[in-house]
């Protein structure tokens, strides 16, 4: 790969600051569940924007970490921005680094988070850098959520406030692979929750009613909804009842994760779960949950946003190619409403969520020239 693209040579030039501050990311723990660890990463983070020359501001949260907008370029212009979507949230209880610890081996950076997705951060910020440094202004948003990693409770209504006010999303997701992500499965949570009628199993088990034999009926039916060829499927993933083995259960609950590809099947979904009865009359049953993420669907706005990044990495020396996920991400909700969204800009790696979460080094100074490309020529 040559360094006679311009960009790619000033991304070249910020690789050590890029990998300083992808390090100092890894560094700080900061799990979806403890504010004061996500608000450090934010500090930080919020610091190195504003020596960028950003217009920082916070999103104050009371149970999540506060919400990182910086602003880039002009502060007045006739062009929307480009909203770059990521979070510093993690999955990582504190504490992790003792056994996980930040680490580089074989072209790998180990660590918690730097998959998913502390390098994301760190290539944006490195970008920016890069275009600042050739002299590209343009409006750019970085948007950072701190609870993406259990839903986006808080976070949403801003991501969606800010992409209607954008040209395009690009997510600082993972890749997949070492493809970009076009289509992601939208995703929904139901917890099953069934009533019966608890009576001593050896003395009296005929007055007895069983939350559990009702509930591995519903399940049974609950099966049935996954439809494969649709992208549908549904999952009983935990699964809990009763008290002890004699005494006929009065308790059980399921929850149960729900995977759709197509918009349009959120309402079918919800309607078969809501349909659910319970065959024993002396049974209750109580449905609850929904679908809390859009699918992103292959749609012509991500499409010809993936085609001009396919075209800039090849300028760049590499072949970017496309994939689809059943993972989501706070770019379902940016593509749902309509913005060109194209996802999994970030690193490439594997292990996100595993102990073996790593990136491989060698890709990162590529792809964040890819990324600085796009933000220059959309």
């Amino acid at each position: 790969m040559s360094d006679r693209n311009p960009l790619l040579a000033a991304v070249n030039s910020q690789s050590k600051w890029l990998a300083t501050t992808l390090r100092d990311l890894v560094l700080i723990e900061s799990p979806s569940d403890n504010k004061p660890a996500v608000d450090e990463a934010a500090r930080l983070v919020a610091s190195l924007a504003a020596g960028l020359g950003g217009r920082v501001k916070f999103h104050r949260q009371k149970l999540f970490g506060d919400i990182l907008e910086a602003r880039f370029g002009p502060a007045r212009s006739a062009r929307k921005p480009i909203l770059l979507l990521g979070h510093l949230d993690t999955v990582w209880p504190l504490g992790t680094l003792r056994i996980m610890p930040c680490r580089e081996r074989d072209g790998r950076l180990f660590g918690p988070g730097v998959l998913d997705m502390k390098s994301g951060v760190a290539m944006a910020l490195a970008a920016i850098r890069a275009l600042s440094q050739l002299g590209v202004r343009r409006p750019i948003t970085l948007l950072l959520n701190s609870d993406e990693e259990v839903g986006s409770p808080v976070s949403r209504p801003i991501t969606e406030r800010l992409a209607l006010a954008s040209q395009a999303v690009l997510v600082l997701e993972p890749a997949q692979g070492l493809a970009c992500k076009t289509a992601r499965k939208g995703v929904g949570g139901y917890r099953i929750e069934v009533t019966g009628v608890a009576s001593h199993s050896g003395v009296d088990f005929a007055s007895g009613h069983s939350a559990i034999l009702e509930l591995a009926r519903l399940l049974q039916t609950v099966a049935g909804f996954t439809d494969l060829r649709r992208g549908l499927t549904v999952n009983p993933g935990v699964i809990s009842g009763g008290t002890r083995a004699n005494v006929i259960a009065q308790h059980a609950f399921a929850d149960i994760d729900v995977r759709i590809a197509h918009a349009s099947d959120a309402a079918r979904v919800d309607k078969l779960f809501r349909s659910l009865r319970c065959a024993d009359p002396a049974c209750k049953l109580e449905i609850t949950g929904g679908i809390n993420r859009p699918p992103m669907e292959r749609k012509p706005g991500t499409v010809a946003l993936y085609k001009q990044a396919r075209k800039l990495a090849a300028d760049l020396g590499f072949q970017l190619d496309e994939a689809a996920t059943g993972g989501a991400s706070d770019g379902n909700f940016t593509a749902a409403l309509g913005v060109p969204t194209l996802d999994g800009l970030g690193a490439v790696g594997e292990g996100a969520h595993a102990a073996r979460e790593s990136i491989l080094i060698d890709h990162l100074v590529p792809r964040t020239a890819l990324l600085a490309a796009l933000l220059a020529s959309i």
